[in-house]
């Protein structure tokens, strides 16, 4: 599990991150934990979304870091996540719901292998 990154992209992920951050600049992910947003990994400029210290750093997927709440980590943390992206319309905050898709978060369990 040390080995293993705890979140991947998609290609398709990948594309849209290069997309999103040549039009605003350097991004960053909070994967949601509810609320309005469901609990989609959401995408923000760099400084819109402040990052407090009950987040915790997974990795970066595209140069972009990603986030999560340490609260929600503690039932993430057996998990790899993969962000992926799928047609249609995500959180309401996020960049990339003008461009007609979401991002998504898929996940498996670390093994011992």
């Amino acid at each position: 599990m040390g080995m293993q990154p705890k979140v991947l992209a998609t290609e398709a992920a990948l594309a849209l991150i290069e997309k999103l951050t040549a039009k605003y600049g350097p991004l960053l992910f909070h994967q949601s934990g509810g609320c309005c947003d469901g609990s989609s990994p959401m995408c923000y400029p760099v400084g819109e979304l402040l990052i407090g210290d009950h987040d915790v750093l997974l990795g970066e997927i595209g140069n972009t870091p990603f986030y999560m709440s340490e609260a929600q980590y503690e039932y993430w943390k057996h998990t790899q996540l993969i962000i992926d992206v799928v047609p249609g319309r995500g959180g309401m905050f996020s960049l990339e719901g003008p461009e007609g898709v979401r991002f998504l978060t898929r996940s498996r369990l670390f093994t011992e292998e």
